[in-house]
């Protein structure tokens, strides 16, 4: 009898973050690419906020579609469950100002805020 024991892979490894943005670069959240051409920005944005490293670190992930495919481009906080629309160039700023640095979520921007909260 043989042991037919599959070995684990090595597990991935990853940096502590605070906040989790996720950036929604879907065809139809916005035709024309804006939400990549934003989402490619934010490593130099990340680095100039300061919040590329550290105990603000923010880790962002591009992802292929929210099913909220109206006023795009569209960003949502983890774990604060903030979603954002209407994501330009200075609204992005805004975000990342006001919320990702300063704590405070961009009200005005706001289109859904979950209810749950964090143990």
């Amino acid at each position: 009898m043989t042991d037919n024991i599959i070995p684990m892979p090595e597990k991935p490894k990853m940096g502590d973050y605070k906040r989790h943005l996720l950036v929604c670069t879907g065809p139809r959240c916005t035709e024309d690419g804006e939400a990549q051409a934003l989402f490619e920005t934010l490593g130099d944005k990340f680095k100039a906020a300061g919040i590329d490293k550290g105990e603000l670190r923010v880790k962002r992930t591009r992802t292929h579609c929210f099913a909220t495919c109206k006023s795009g481009p569209i960003m949502c906080v983890q774990p604060d469950g903030v979603w954002y629309y209407n994501v330009n160039e200075t609204n992005l700023q805004r975000i990342i100002d006001e919320h990702l640095v300063g704590g405070r979520p961009v009200e005005a921007l706001i289109y859904h805020q979950s209810t749950c909260s964090v143990p």
